[in-house]
């Protein structure tokens, strides 16, 4: 053991792409491919269905007049699940999958209530990922904590697609405004209501006016504001989704679409979209039409491996492309395609080669089959349309339709003939997943990717890629219990010594894997119980020679530490790796699992990239875990960031889970791969029952003079999960695992120009007076000494504005001499915690005639 190395690491990791590719699109003001996909985990029920055509019929006439006729949903699909039973309405789905899906319907995995939210971490104007309703509130009368669900559903399709926020605040419901008045943060002030508190002892309740609270000259905490039923007014849906809407923006409230779009309103953002841009306001009394239903029901899946054989393959140090490539690939076939799943196997030079045909992976002895016909020796040239062409051939030989299957694909080579086949891959409703291997892959390659819904990845010099890569290429279909998860991953070039905690959340069909450069060395593997496994019981296909041995745990791992040795035998230095992986214990309790993605497939050299990382259990949220990203461009330069969940820089929100930063230190144009370490920290991280971005539920309406209160909604605290975090020391770093690629043009010619780009903006400040008064002269340093004046309840005015500001000082005489001090100090706002800043400084001489005030001091 390395002295010295402890690290917190989490070990039901799991790193997928998140490039949230949609189909959506927008024809003649009709948004057409919106795919609605029930998680596998949710009973079958004919019920959901038709709530959810409702749901989506009622919000079409609503958008419809929220966009001043301009918007409407034309025709949906919807996704049921493999388990439920199949039905003749049932048609096969082509690019619609789970994983990709506008909208799913899950349960969430911990209950924290059935709000509905998007999932939303963006930029202002940023598309987000997805909406999430649960089942439970598509089944259940809501219309009284959250109006009508085509509204709800509207509110939730105005975060997603033209990524505004919402303009209330549950931390902060009331504001001081300009004029010195209380108001509830809600958009617009025209909405009327009344503002209450509701106390209930021995199962009486009684409502009561507020009173104010003296320290914040806010109203008491428990206050709330409760909207009339009917309103004169015609306001944002951003705000309350069951009020009739419209647009008259208020800037003033304190709400994330003022933080994160510097208080323009919804309707600007929306105008701004390319949706709107790209379409005119439709005239005339033509009847709107009806949505459009498509029922899909998901299918078992249907890879194709499409590998390059091709010359460059023998490159390669300390081992060939080819032996990496097969390490990889057996990796994908044993241990992270899902069983009962159909995979095939194509190679390529100049011409194409099907090894096999669709096999159903039902044993071991199917995947050893496929690994089997790997390819040993190279060839000449480099086709990849061919090789295309014949993965296509694979699955339609095996009465599968190419509409919705997958292929991988990986090469190393240069291949100017791509393009030459782009038809026919977009006619081939396949979706294409890329791996380009080394600098020289073709540039073309990741279209493929782009135009068909597929992932992107890129490998370089590192003897882990090309794994991380296909260890990324998983389950579409939502079911986490299908997933394999990589627990572990360690690289070392001399002896290792090591361990590797199983939780009570994983342990099912579990792997170990050894590779080696040079040569096979000696293992001792040993389970919590103290049972021990040697290099015999692994095993590898020597004829491959792919320096790669494995051993399968019977049944579900032991949960605890379990330690390895690796002795090297080479009698000099080599690469020596130890990855583990595994599947969820239970589809009922989840791992923690993080996904990983930058903000867009290709940059300009002069525009930042944002870099995000989210943790996540379930639908829930993890905080406070360390995470880290390295980048690295085709020349083997490396940037390493440390990604925050502080709403700081590009991240959006505070404690989402969400962890992110701006990149900017480009090294020459060309693919750039990302890889992401996420360790936990034991005494702070957590999980985050509270979700952003979601509908606000409505306390209660006030109707005929009478406030009709509803239910209150549960509240969930934070809780910390030690199921998710263990400490572990391990010999060298920590769990890293690689992420999507990106492409980079337009940057200076020899690489290390850095652009500068201004700093990012600050959205959680906010600035507040001190006044403090004595009726001796003081200085200064003796302002805290002070009496203190009440000016909470003002809000500073902008840089250069006048200044009106009354007291009145209580047990002071007329003619009495006053010193007054003033501090204009900022402070984070509430809702956003962080370090303390530096005050502001300046002077004011102030005078007020009625108590004879002779001088007043500014005080830093």
């Amino acid at each position: 053991m390395v002295p010295g190395l402890k690290v917190l690491l989490f070990l039901s990791l799991h790193l997928l792409q998140e490039v949230k590719s949609t189909i959506v699109h927008l024809n003649n003001n009709g948004y057409e491919g919106v795919v609605i996909a029930i998680n596998p985990s949710v009973p079958e029920d004919e019920r959901l269905i038709q709530s959810i055509k409702e749901m989506i019929t009622q919000a079409s006439t609503y958008l419809f007049e929220a966009t001043k006729r301009r918007f409407y949903f034309r025709n949906e699909s919807i996704l049921v699940p493999m388990t439920w039973k199949s039905k003749s309405e049932y048609l096969t789905p082509k690019r619609e999958s789970y994983d990709q899906a506008d909208v799913i319907v899950a349960d969430p995995n911990l209950k924290y209530g059935d709000d509905p939210y998007t999932l939303q971490y963006g930029q202002c104007g940023d598309r987000g990922q997805y909406i999430h309703f649960t089942p439970n509130f598509q089944l259940t009368e809501n219309l009284p904590m959250y109006g009508p669900r085509g509204r709800v559903f509207v509110h939730e399709w105005a975060h997603l697609r033209w990524g505004v926020f919402d303009e209330y605040n549950r931390d902060r419901p009331f504001y001081m405004s300009e004029k010195n008045t209380i108001e509830a943060t809600r958009c617009s002030t025209h909405i009327s209501g009344r503002i209450m508190v509701k106390e209930c002892q021995g199962g009486i309740c009684i409502s009561r006016q507020c009173h104010r609270d003296s320290k914040t000259g806010l109203y008491e905490p428990k206050c709330t504001f409760i909207p009339n039923k009917a309103q004169a007014a015609r306001d944002s849906i951003m705000f309350m989704q069951s009020l009739d809407s419209k647009n008259t923006h208020n800037r003033e409230a304190p709400n994330l679409q003022n933080k994160m779009c510097n208080g323009r309103s919804t309707w600007n953002i929306i105008k701004k979209s390319a949706d709107f841009q790209n379409s005119s306001p439709m005239i005339g009394k033509v009847a709107l039409p009806r949505p459009a239903f498509s029922l899909l029901k998901s299918k078992q899946r249907v890879v194709c491996l499409v590998l390059d054989k091709s010359a460059s393959m023998k490159s390669g140090n300390p081992i060939t492309h080819l032996t990496r490539m097969n390490q990889a690939a057996e990796l994908f076939l044993i241990q992270i395609i899902e069983k009962g799943s159909l995979v095939g196997l194509v190679t390529f030079d100049s011409t194409a080669t099907i090894r096999n045909l669709l096999a159903r992976m039902t044993s071991e002895n199917s995947y050893l089959e496929i690994s089997a016909n790997l390819p040993r020796q190279v060839g000449n040239g480099t086709s990849i349309c061919n090789g295309l062409r014949s993965g296509f051939q694979a699955i339609t030989s095996s009465d599968q339709r190419t509409s919705g299957s997958e292929i991988i694909l990986l090469t190393d080579g240069e291949d100017g003939q791509i393009s030459s086949c782009f038809e026919e891959v977009k006619s081939s409703g396949a979706v294409i997943h890329t791996i380009a291997l080394g600098p020289s892959a073709a540039r073309e390659l990741e279209t493929l990717s782009d135009m068909t819904g597929g992932l992107r990845f890129y490998a370089n010099h590192d003897v882990n890629g090309l794994m991380d890569a296909f260890s990324g290429i998983s389950s579409r279909s939502g079911s986490i219990s299908e997933q394999a998860l990589q627990v572990s991953k360690t690289l070392w070039k001399e002896l290792i010594n090591g361990t590797v905690l199983v939780d009570s959340t994983i342990g099912n069909d579990t792997f170990f894997v050894i590779t080696w450069t040079i040569q096979k060395p000696e293992i001792i593997l040993q389970d919590p119980k103290g049972k021990k496994y040697t290099t015999s019981d692994f095993r590898g296909d020597d004829k491959l020679n792919i320096f790669s041995v494995r051993l399968r745990i019977p049944g579900i791992a032991e949960t605890g530490t379990w330690t390895y040795s690796l002795f090297n035998k080479a009698g000099k230095s080599q690469s020596l790796t130890v990855t583990v992986t595994t599947r969820a214990r239970s589809p009922t309790t989840p791992p923690v699992i993080v996904t990983a993605h930058v903000s867009q497939n290709t940059a300009w050299y002069t525009s930042p990239m944002i870099v995000y990382a989210r943790v996540s259990q379930g639908c829930l949220p993890v905080l406070g875990a360390s995470v880290t990203a390295t980048i690295e461009a085709e020349d083997g330069h490396q940037v390493t960031l440390e990604l925050w969940d502080n709403g700081a820089g590009a991240d959006t929100l505070k404690n989402d889970g969400v962890y992110s930063r701006y990149f900017a230190e480009y090294h020459g144009n060309g693919r750039y791969s990302l890889k992401v370490r996420v360790t936990a920290r034991k005494t702070i991280t957590k999980v985050n029952l509270k979700q952003p971005n979601k509908a606000l539920y409505v306390p209660g309406y006030v109707e005929n003079d009478t406030i009709i209160w509803n239910p209150p909604r549960s509240e969930y605290s934070v809780v910390v999960t030690d199921t998710v975090m263990v400490n572990t020391e391990i010999p060298r770093g920590s769990f890293t695992v690689s992420g999507t690629s990106f492409t980079v043009s337009g940057a200076p010619h020899g690489g290390g120009h850095t652009p500068v780009f201004p700093p990012s903006k600050v959205t959680d400040l906010e600035t507040q007076y001190v006044i403090r008064m004595s009726k001796r002269s003081w200085h200064i340093e003796d302002f805290n000494k002070a009496t203190i004046v009440n000016t909470h309840f003002v809000t500073p005015k902008e840089a250069g504005s006048k200044e009106k500001f009354k007291f009145k000082p209580e047990n002071i005489e007329n003619g009495t001499k006053l010193t007054l001090g003033f501090r204009a100090s900022m402070k984070p706002s509430s809702d956003q915690r962080s370090p303390t800043l530096p005050r502001l400084s300046s002077l004011f001489l102030v005078w007020v005639p009625k108590l004879n005030v002779q001088c007043c001091k500014f005080c830093i």
